[in-house]
């Protein structure tokens, strides 16, 4: 099978982990690629996700790299055990961009989510008409069918809080998101009347930084952060005007879990903000 051109986020991330414990091992690409009877090659595009990896082959270079932590080695398994059309999103594959099928593939295996969002709410508590709105506004505008597939595509996302057993999920939203009248008056007072609603989920906690906070001013930044099955493989989602970033340095995954920490601490507590989202509401 030739090497994938495109390969997800999720599958690059598996290779970068083999190549972290390699290079953690001061292993050679080589010295890897004789251990499991192939060659250099072959081990450069498995740990660039581009051709998939076997579960003993994981298991023998984890022993080879002196790798004991069984619960990562697991979870390396078990994302080699994924495979394509496995899941709903695969469904909009060659219909929308991949970082969307990205995007929503992150969510679905995270334990929970982190999410700060400064001038909008995160996809997975918008409303469709509010998403309409802001797929609608895109420049240049978006052709009828590419539109209607990011609606739906977004509402689908809603799944990882609506499941049986959701990941824990926290929401730390600026008031301009709620003062933002994306769609126009109605749209906006549905939207936070879905914000007030979700936010009763036992799972769901939303907070919000007032304006009158002097605590927090980094509201430039749309972040996500997803919990992995275990540490190593926790995720930080970046959205741009250009498009989303991953990140998984150790060195970013602390920069943004303290920015996290500092917004929740900037941010109401939970009833403070649903009271204020509230009387936001009333006033549309």
């Amino acid at each position: 099978m030739p090497p994938r051109d495109n390969p997800t986020a999720r599958q690059a991330r598996l290779g970068g982990e083999l190549r972290k414990l390699r290079e953690r091992a001061g292993k050679t690409a080589r010295e890897a690629a004789a251990l499991v009877s192939t060659d250099q090659a072959k081990i450069s595009h498995i740990e660039a996700g581009r051709v998939g990896v076997s579960e003993d082959r994981i298991r023998r270079l984890a022993v080879f790299y002196a790798c004991d932590n069984e619960a990562l080695v697991e979870a390396l398994c078990a994302m080699a055990r994924e495979h394509r059309g496995q899941h709903w999103w695969d469904d909009y594959r060659g219909i929308l961009a991949p970082g969307f099928l990205d995007i929503a593939e992150l969510e679905h295996h995270a334990t929970s989510l982190r999410y700060l969002q400064p001038v909008t709410f995160p996809g997975v508590l918008q409303t469709e008409e509010y998403a309409h709105a802001l797929f609608a506004a895109a420049i240049p505008q978006l052709p009828e069918n590419e539109l209607k597939a990011r609606v739906e595509h977004r509402m689908k996302r809603r799944e990882v809080v609506e499941r049986d057993e959701p990941p824990k999920f926290e929401a730390i939203v600026h008031e301009a998101a709620l003062r933002m009248r994306v769609g126009g008056r109605k749209v906006a007072r549905e939207q936070l009347e879905y914000l007030l609603s979700m936010s009763e989920r036992p799972s769901l906690t939303l907070r919000v930084i007032p304006f009158t906070s002097e605590d927090f001013i980094d509201v430039t930044q749309t972040v996500m952060y997803a919990h992995g099955v275990v540490p190593q493989l926790d995720t930080v989602h970046i959205d741009t005007p250009v498009g989303g970033r991953y990140l998984d340095a150790a060195a970013d995954l602390d920069r943004y879990r303290t920015l996290l920490d500092l917004a929740e601490q900037a941010a109401l507590a939970p009833e403070e903000s649903r009271s204020f989202i509230h009387n936001v509401a009333k006033g549309l």
